[in-house]
């Protein structure tokens, strides 16, 4: 697909206005990526993906949570337990290294940028792909913009944080999901 179809293909409806994407990408034959204009602040971001199905045709316009990353990686634990722990570690290093947006930011922000990857943290984490629903690329981009988010609308936020020291210390499927669906950052 074409940028201009990219960008119409994830378009939607929200009231009686079309929204248009700021930014989007196709990171590989399975999933499409976009950010809009959010309204938990000024600078907030709405992230939707679209995924393609295994009847070939593509899903409804999804907004990924922190529900959805999470279960992925409690499956690659159960597969894989210290590359999934070494992947969360990266995770966390990427968190410290991610700013804030502001109006301006967001309005600039371009997936491509955000998308590039060091190809040596996607052969070290390759074979996570094979397990769970996410593949590694989508994954590292999907983290990095709900890092963004987080850093964005809550300043003092650490879901992001909590939710990767709970999983690297085993917690119990009970405490990690609460902390996933929780409403409100701290």
């Amino acid at each position: 697909m074409r940028q201009v179809d990219l960008e119409k293909f994830m378009s939607f409806k929200r009231g009686n206005s079309l929204e248009k994407p700021l930014s989007v990408v196709k990171i590989n034959d399975n999933y499409i990526l976009a950010i809009y204009k959010g309204k938990k602040s000024k600078a907030d971001i709405l992230i939707r993906y679209r995924q393609k199905l295994k009847n070939n045709k593509w899903s409804n316009i999804r907004t990924p949570k922190h529900i959805h990353w999470i279960v992925d990686i409690l499956m690659k634990l159960s597969r894989e337990p210290e590359l999934t722990k070494k992947f969360l570690d990266t995770l966390m290093n990427i968190w410290d290294t991610l700013k804030p947006l502001n109006e301006k930011t967001r309005d600039k922000l371009k997936l491509e940028d955000l998308f590039k990857y060091d190809n040596k943290i996607l052969n070290e984490f390759r074979e996570l792909s094979k397990y769970g629903e996410y593949n590694i690329k989508f994954l590292i981009l999907l983290a990095k913009l709900l890092m963004i988010q987080e850093k964005t609308n809550y300043p003092k936020g650490k879901i992001f944080q909590k939710l990767i020291e709970k999983l690297k210390e085993g917690e119990d499927l009970f405490s990690i999901l609460q902390i996933a669906t929780l409403r409100k950052m701290s």
